[in-house]
């Protein structure tokens, strides 16, 4: 049977980051993908290549799109080499700080919990963002001034008193990073080739960029992270369909899976072929994932009871302007010049301070393709106005009764047919954080979906009002989409049903994407959504694969490196050894951090000690913020311009005994440290850590107070040498503050390699609070390793010492 160490599933913005990471560093990785492939000029333009540009094979159909009904919503995804981004608007909006929530509550009970932070994600917006080449639109350049709807977004956003911007867009404008925007201009190579071997051109302001691009202007994840991963050896198979999962006896998984090796084929059925790997990444969509584990709920035991949960349509709203005037004259939207979306307005969250603002949102300009005349011309009148009454019909009458088939696609392709119904002048798209209530299921073997817009209604209202002023201060008519009448909506931005948390009874899979109980098994995609993003999801799914590429990678060498020493790596779920138990060298020999990011390679592995003695080592990781030019933790971790920092070290005492007996109770420390915008991710070059230290002065109590404190040497994105001085205080006081203290590090990063004796004429760079959350701690815990005689009871001394410790400071004063 053939074998692969990774198989991914799907191609979108999880599956496609994986796929790079995992074959850039030495992997073989396998790539299934249901869908065809896209080169530039190859996506469906006239009537008759449209009326069948749909998903569903049981009707002959391999389109790209691939269209919904469920209870409550109607949906639009893709299939094709590329995934959503083939269809998506290009735009790359982080995730709000502030709208990482926790313990938040859901209408119907519950509550959204984000198991991962800004801070955790920032390193990896960077990657993605550098390898999508994200740019704003270049409107201060001609031709691309000429944009009538984004000067009239700009406008009504300034008229109203909002906040507006031009984001991220990944499409490229020049023909190279930091050239000079140009409409059609030869784009050059990225250095990993083109898998297509199409050459592609610049932007023409075409609108297109929805029904994807012929130009290949656009910077979609088959120009960028597949071509990459190709060219590292990775195995990328389209018309590949995914049917089932399951463990495999021994470890890893199967994956059966058909081909649709020819399309014009109809209902034969392929034949069903099976490959085996031991880690299996699964990207195929929040529908897709969720639908494949739904169905092969039966081979894996023990599966959280929250599959199917937490489905959400990140609040996504359609609407229109129409017949805008200007001083009783027509004023030009010209919606179709220009890509899809150009601008985004943002509506504040209470949870940015702003009081009874409810649930934050956004609303982007949006846009159709600049070729209309087969739409107009070829319209077959007669023809079209029978389909059409005969789909709405059908539509009307499944308002009142439960449908049987879900999937739209059949239905629109066979309404569309050599025609198609025109568009409005400009479209608005509003997106924002909508109660992740939702649930998906199996109904008769298809997927099905509980939602309803009710318990966000307050959300989608302001959302409506807020466009309702737009059309007003542009003197436009304001337009629902014709579904509200019924509170539905469309999404394209579906989350949810194997959401992530802190553990099995949150969640489907951990904070790095890991199935909970299935060491290896990994969800990359929107499914481990675990709400609504609130901007466009597209670049947080991305980021959040970025990060468990990298865990993956460094848990990988740590079960090599294990291995190779004859350790065991405790498992994380009390079965096997697991995928998951922190990497012995902190950084992970061999793996690679997203693209030219200059910190690959890791750093030094625990050096030999005496054959007699007992080495203990353990992995931690530590998150946090701090402000560049202040002194004072405090106050650098609230700071309105603080920035990431994070570290991940492994400990390591070569001689247990003494480490346990030393006043200084020193060990080594070796990791990397993470400092968004000053160089991303470094290896710590020298590292000590001191554990439950006595203060050498007896102010405030020393003598019931102890330290665990760090020193970190290394070189910053600027190559200027930091040190990173960290302290914990431990003092007496009520075992309540355990946890608290114990988590919590106060920070300075300092100027130059400075040691502990000459820290106070040093000059500070930056200050801040970095603390561990749970669900790290949670994993650390496994991650406690011996090498060397005696290695149980040697862990069993450090545990005993390390209570003790603790009951000398929180325990009772019986005196």
């Amino acid at each position: 049977m053939e074998h692969a160490d990774a198989v991914v599933v799907g191609s979108g913005f999880g599956g496609s980051v994986a796929a790079y990471r995992l074959a850039e560093a030495g992997q073989s990785v396998v790539l299934l993908e249901r869908g065809q492939p896209y080169p530039p000029g190859a996506f469906p333009r006239s009537p008759a290549e449209m009326g069948r540009a749909f998903w569903d094979p049981d009707a002959g159909l391999h389109g790209m799109f691939d269209v919904w009904r469920f209870k409550g919503c109607d949906s639009v995804v893709s299939a094709g080499l590329g995934g959503g981004s083939l269809i998506y608007a290009n735009v790359l909006l982080r995730k709000d700080e502030n709208w990482f929530v926790h313990d938040r509550p859901l209408p119907g009970g519950g509550y959204e919990r984000w198991p991962v932070s800004r801070a955790d994600l920032d390193p990896h917006y960077d990657a993605v963002e550098k390898m999508l080449g994200a740019t704003p639109y270049p409107l201060d350049q001609v031709p691309f001034d000429d944009t009538p709807k984004t000067h009239a977004m700009q406008d009504a956003a300034a008229e109203l008193g909002l906040e507006s911007t031009l984001p991220p867009l990944a499409v490229s404008f020049a023909s190279e990073p930091g050239g000079t925007p140009a409409l059609s201009l030869p784009i050059a190579d990225a250095g990993y080739g083109n898998l297509h071997g199409v050459p592609r051109r610049t932007c023409r302001l075409c609108g297109e960029c929805d029904i994807g691009c012929n130009e290949g202007a656009k910077n979609s994840l088959d120009h960028t992270y597949l071509s990459a991963a190709a060219h590292h050896g990775a195995d990328i198979r389209t018309s590949h369909e995914v049917k089932a999962l399951r463990p495999r006896p021994g470890g890893g998984y199967e994956v059966d899976y058909v081909h649709h090796e020819d399309l014009t084929a109809g209902k034969s059925r392929p034949a069903v072929r099976t490959i085996t790997c031991d880690r299996l990444i699964l990207g195929a969509g929040t529908y897709g994932t969720t639908f494949l584990l739904l169905r092969s709920r039966d081979a894996f035991p023990g599966l959280s009871d929250a599959l199917g949960t937490r489905f959400s349509g990140n609040g996504d709203l359609l609407t229109f302007l129409m017949r805008a005037r200007d001083r009783n004259r027509v004023r030009p939207l010209n919606a179709s010049r220009g890509p899809v979306i150009t601008t985004a307005i943002r509506l504040p969250d209470e949870l940015d301070g702003v009081p009874d603002a409810g649930r934050g949102a956004y609303i982007q300009d949006g846009g159709y393709p600049g070729f209309t005349d087969w739409i107009v011309d070829g319209l077959d009148v007669g023809g079209d106005f029978e389909r059409a009454v005969k789909f709405l019909w059908d539509r009307f009458t499944d308002l009142f009764r439960d449908a049987p088939d879900t999937n739209l696609s059949k239905e629109i392709s066979e309404l569309i047919g050599d025609g198609a119904l025109t568009v409005s002048s400009l479209p608005l798209l509003g997106m924002g954080r909508d109660a992740a209530d939702g649930r998906l299921h199996l109904k008769d073997g298809r997927l099905a979906a509980d939602w309803t817009a009710e318990t966000s209604e307050e959300l989608f209202s302001r959302v409506r009002k807020t466009m309702q002023r737009i059309a007003d201060v542009l003197g436009a008519d304001y337009a629902d989409n014709p579904m509200w009448f019924r509170k539905r909506i469309i999404t394209v931005h579906p989350l949810g049903g194997a959401p992530m948390g802190t553990h099995p009874g949150e969640g489907v899979c951990d904070a790095f994407g890991e199935v909970f109980g299935f060491p290896g098994l990994y969800i990359a995609d929107g499914a481990a959504i675990p709400g609504a993003v609130g901007p466009n999801p597209s670049l947080t799914i991305a980021a959040q694969a970025d990060r468990l590429a990298t865990r993956l990678l460094e848990d990988a060498s740590a079960q090599r490196s294990a291995a190779g020493s004859g350790t065991t790596v405790p498992s994380t779920t009390g079965a096997e050894p697991a995928w998951g138990a922190g990497s012995p060298d902190g950084a992970g020999n061999g793996s690679a951090y997203g693209p030219d990011s200059g910190s690959r390679g890791g750093t030094r592995g625990p050096s030999a000690v005496a054959a007699d003695r007992t080495s203990l080592s353990f992995t931690e990781e530590m998150k946090g913020f701090v402000t560049y030019g202040e002194t004072d933790p405090r106050i650098g971790e609230l700071a309105g311009d603080r920035r990431g920092l994070s570290f991940r070290l492994t400990i390591t005492a070569e001689d247990t005994d003494g480490f346990l007996a030393e006043p200084d109770h020193e060990a080594r420390a070796e990791g990397w440290v993470d400092a968004s915008g000053h160089g991303g991710r470094r290896p710590v070059e020298e590292g000590t850590f001191n554990l439950f230290v006595e203060p050498e002065d007896d102010r405030d109590g020393a003598e019931e107070r102890r330290l665990m404190k760090y020193r970190l040497f290394y070189t910053d994105g600027a190559g200027e040498r930091r040190t990173l001085s960290g302290v914990k205080h431990v003092r007496h006081g009520p075992a309540t503050r355990i946890w608290s203290e114990t988590s919590t590090l106060y920070v300075r990063v300092l100027d130059g390699h400075v040691g502990e004796d000459e820290e106070d004429g040093a000059e500070v760079v930056a200050a801040g609070v970095l603390q561990i959350q749970l669900t790290d701690f949670a994993r650390q815990l496994t991650t406690f390793r011996t090498s060397g005689p005696d290695g149980m009871e040697k862990l069993l001394s450090f545990g005993r010492f390390f209570a003790g410790e603790l009951w000398e400071v929180y325990g009772p004063d019986f005196a």
